[in-house]
């Protein structure tokens, strides 16, 4: 696997979106995963850490959703806290911000706080249930936001409870992402009309939106409501997942005619081939399906389906995916000072991107970043003495 080179550019110094400045306030989950895509993608992006940490005990030499950024300390309860980020938010093309609806207006940082010192900001709200509603104030996470959605009910198999997705559809996708893209907007119409704006990301709101697809299938009939029933669900014996002798798995995705043939070859069923147009023989065909699986381990299989089209893959573990020859070959992982971590995504031919720094330590960018946005240097205590906030929920 490819090992990233540790450089000594500047952040933003790569990337389409070198040039742009970006403010994180400090968070877990898919705030910080946003602020690390922008970072990614080439922005500059400082974030502001509370004294202690975001208290998710994870080491911060190891949180690479820090990776490509630089850290200040700022204390938002101290006096001066809120004159600081705002210091950095006139300076700023977009502002992360995590907190439960009306948290920031409190601190003092709000959209009216900083659009008053930069009315071309982009001010990027991340939350679980939106800035109105029933539920906006309440505290919750990814797991409740999907559930609500009808995302989390549609997956598993049927006749047990949901299968849960770690936190990937939620935070992530229906979080993260959307936040992104809707920065992205937001900043070209800055850019074109001098006016920033709030982008408010909900993940219910993200994560209602993925089901767009199931929602028209849905709504033309061919899609039951129902877990385990339906062609993407694992209801069908051709699109699912199967043991192998050795306790592993393999992934199936056979649905095209043609794939499917491919696959009832190499798996040594022809004669079963015409069960796939027969739904009353779906049962008898996982069946046979499933017990062919059983008879070799997964490596064995992997052997017999490498080179075809038959659309079937091993299951690999975290661990495991790195190493596997086509993700080796496109640099898919990358080592960075010895973390082993998902290369920047996706990749852009005339502005690559690179992972270019470790995760940010907190404050360890104090200095730099009050040089290179020319910051005003505030008398008294180092940041890091200041005491500790209260912990919010940063959904």
């Amino acid at each position: 696997m490819p090992e990233a080179k540790t450089t000594t550019r500047e952040p933003g110094a790569d990337g389409p979106l070198s040039g742009v400045r970006v403010v994180e306030l400090a968070g877990i989950g898919p705030g910080p995963f946003a602020a690390m895509l922008l970072a990614d993608l080439g922005a500059d992006v400082v974030r502001v850490d509370r004294p202690g940490g975001p208290g998710l005990g994870i080491d911060p030499a190891r949180d690479v959703t820090n990776r490509n950024k630089r850290s200040v300390v700022v204390d938002l309860k101290a006096p001066d806290g809120p004159a600081r980020v705002l210091d950095l938010a006139e300076r700023a093309d977009v502002l992360i911000e995590g907190y439960r609806p009306g948290v920031a207006e409190r601190l003092g940082v709000g959209p009216g706080d900083c659009h008053a010192r930069n009315p071309r900001l982009v001010y990027g709200r991340m939350t679980g249930w939106g800035q109105e509603g029933p539920l906006a104030r309440r505290a919750g996470h990814d797991i409740g936001y999907i559930a609500l959605t009808g995302t989390l009910g549609m997956i598993g198999a049927p006749g047990e409870p949901p299968a849960v997705p770690a936190n990937l559809l939620g935070d992530y996708a229906g979080g993260s992402l959307y936040l992104v893209v809707g920065i992205l907007a937001a900043l070209h119409h800055a850019r074109a009309n001098g006016t920033g704006q709030v982008v408010d990301a909900a993940i219910v709101d993200g994560t209602a939106h993925l089901s767009a697809m199931i929602h028209g299938m849905l709504a033309a009939g061919s899609w039951q409501d129902r877990r385990g029933a339906n062609l993407l669900d694992g209801g069908c014996p051709f699109y699912g997942t199967y043991e192998t002798a050795d306790g592993r798995h393999m992934a199936v995705g056979a649905l095209e005619p043609r794939f499917y043939a491919e696959f009832m070859r190499l798996l040594g069923l022809t004669d079963l081939a015409p069960a796939r147009d027969d739904m009353t023989r779906w049962p008898e065909l996982r069946a046979a399906v499933a017990a062919r699986f059983k008879t070799r381990t997964r490596d064995e299989w992997t052997a017999v389906f490498t080179d075809s089209d038959a659309c079937t893959a091993p299951v690999l573990s975290l661990r495991e995916a790195p190493h596997h020859p086509h993700l080796a070959a496109r640099s898919t992982f990358t080592d960075h000072d010895g973390l082993t971590q998902p290369a920047p995504a996706p990749r852009f031919s005339a502005t690559p991107t690179a992972v270019r720094t470790g995760p940010a330590l907190p404050g360890d960018g104090a200095e730099s970043v009050t040089r290179d946005w020319d910051l005003p240097r505030e008398p008294g205590p180092s940041p890091a003495s200041l005491p500790n906030p209260a912990v919010h929920n940063p959904q």
